[in-house]
């Protein structure tokens, strides 16, 4: 019998508050940034820290979508995070579609870069390399103007980079270079950077083409692991 989705996401809830620590309380809204005007203004956070969210994420895994739903609906982010870990957990030997869909529809709960960065790549990315007829999605994302989805596009990419799959990644760093925020040079610089550590003399020759006009942190992210004497060359280049 489905539980009631508004008992089972306050029992994970409580489970999750119970962990928490005073101190994290308070510096958890600062480190995400959380203030007026801030990116992540009016998250609110229990003060937990990841790994204890992944210990009740491992004890509800038997959840739902019906149940993910209500907890992915929650004000707190460590309740909407542990959603996030528990569809990731579920989907680890193959996406369903219905997961893939479920979480490209609830991107509004998906609302901070360490959400993004720790479920996209499993969720979006593992979908994506056993379909890549719908890769098409990736930059339907990137023309968003949703922030939380522009990352989700790049940074799903991580798992196509693992798998020796590197033209979506190149493809969408060209069309998000032009970017207004540093959350998005970040994440296209640590995504080039990833592409580099397989196949550096590619990135070397996208950072031919492309390091004069890259925003100077994405640059610097994607060359984090050059030799110095080529960092340098690049960076003399902007």
């Amino acid at each position: 019998m489905e539980q009631n989705p508004t008992t089972f996401a306050e029992r994970v809830t409580a489970e999750l508050d119970a962990l928490h620590s005073e101190e994290k309380r308070v510096v958890l809204p600062r480190f995400f940034k959380c203030g007026v005007g801030e990116y992540g203004e009016g998250d609110r956070f229990l003060g937990v820290v990841v790994p204890d969210v992944r210990a009740v994420a491992k004890k509800n895994l038997f959840a739902s979508l019906f149940d993910i739903e209500a907890l992915l609906g929650s004000p707190w982010h460590e309740a909407r995070l542990c959603a996030l870990i528990i569809l990731v957990q579920q989907s680890r030997k193959s996406v369903p579609k219905e997961v893939f869909e479920f979480y490209l529809s609830h991107t509004s709960g998906i609302n901070n870069w360490d959400l993004v960065d720790l479920t996209a790549p499993s969720i979006v990315g593992g979908y994506l390399l056993e379909n890549p007829q719908e890769r098409e999605r990736l930059y339907s994302l990137a023309d968003s103007t949703l922030l939380w989805e522009q990352r989700i596009a790049i940074v799903s990419t991580l798992t196509l980079i693992r798998n020796g799959e590197f033209n979506d990644t190149y493809s969408l760093a060209v069309k998000l270079m032009s970017h207004k925020h540093d959350l998005m040079h970040k994440a296209v610089g640590w995504m080039l950077r990833e592409a580099g550590k397989r196949d550096r003399r590619r990135l070397e020759l996208f950072l031919d083409e492309y390091a004069t006009s890259m925003p100077r942190t994405m640059l610097r992210y994607s060359i984090e692991k050059f030799p110095e004497p080529l960092r340098r060359h690049y960076l003399t280049m902007k």
